[in-house]
């Protein structure tokens, strides 16, 4: 079974996009997933096609309805998850990524204007997904962030099967840094440990930089990490020791 994706759009010619080319793309086409667009203004109900209205207590801008989106939203649901792409949602994060990839596919809403009527979530149980803390001006490039982030994943699409095993986020920690020829540009040289030929050696250097380089930049990422590394099968957290004198 190939992953079925079906995104909810006011701009349905937004898709597939920059996913119709290179490993997305060839994937497509060979049929690893698939994607429809569904135009939620094709489930307007008036001969204005209006999908949106003012917010209920006044304010700026418009919200897209509930009944128009929900209409939509039932024309492809099939159990698949509904996610709503949202700068209110919970972060999206490798770990879910895995998850939806392993999935028959999902069904992604994007949003415009203020977002969507807030009674949609639960009486569709949608899950409200963000990409970040910042704000677009709609869902379609977050779904597309979304769905390149599962994509990769699916089996077949990436050459080899573990080519993404050491990736950022896939051990919790960020990817070891990467050199390639010339061995020598611009006065800085590719480390000698990389070049030494000593498999084991070359692990240890890029663990250690792995490491090194989460705990600078991420140090959010670092203490998840660090807190996982010494929890007990049983899931206690062991004592340090300086809490154990």
């Amino acid at each position: 079974m190939s992953f079925a994706a079906s995104v909810l759009t006011l701009y349905p010619e937004m898709f597939p996009g920059p996913l119709a080319h290179s490993l997305a793309g060839r994937a497509l086409s060979e049929g690893l997933w698939t994607l429809e667009t569904v135009h939620i203004r094709a489930f307007a109900t008036d001969r204005h096609r209006t999908v949106d209205d003012t917010p209920a207590g006044g304010g700026a801008g418009m919200v897209l309805r509930a009944d128009i989106v929900a209409a939509a939203l039932d024309s492809v649901a099939d159990g698949r998850p509904i996610l709503a792409m949202t700068p209110r949602g919970r972060p999206l994060t490798q770990a879910r990524v895995r998850t939806l990839a392993a999935g028959p596919g999902a069904v992604i809403l994007c949003g415009r204007f203020e977002g969507f009527d807030e009674r949609l979530f639960e009486a569709r149980g949608v899950e409200e997904v963000s990409i970040g803390d910042y704000v677009l001006s709609g869902g379609e490039t977050a779904a597309l962030v979304l769905l390149d982030a599962c994509i990769r994943l699916i089996p077949g699409v990436m050459g080899a099967a573990s080519s993404g095993d050491e990736e950022s986020f896939e051990s919790g920690l960020l990817e070891y840094p990467h050199y390639t020829r010339p061995v020598t540009w611009e006065g800085r040289t590719i480390p000698e440990v990389l070049r030494s030929g000593d498999h084991a050696k070359i692990a240890a250097w890029r663990k250690a930089q792995a490491e090194s380089d989460t705990r600078s930049r991420r140090p959010d990422l670092w203490e998840r990490h660090e807190g996982a590394r010494v929890q007990s099968p049983s899931g206690a957290q062991r004592r340090s020791k300086d809490e154990e004198r």
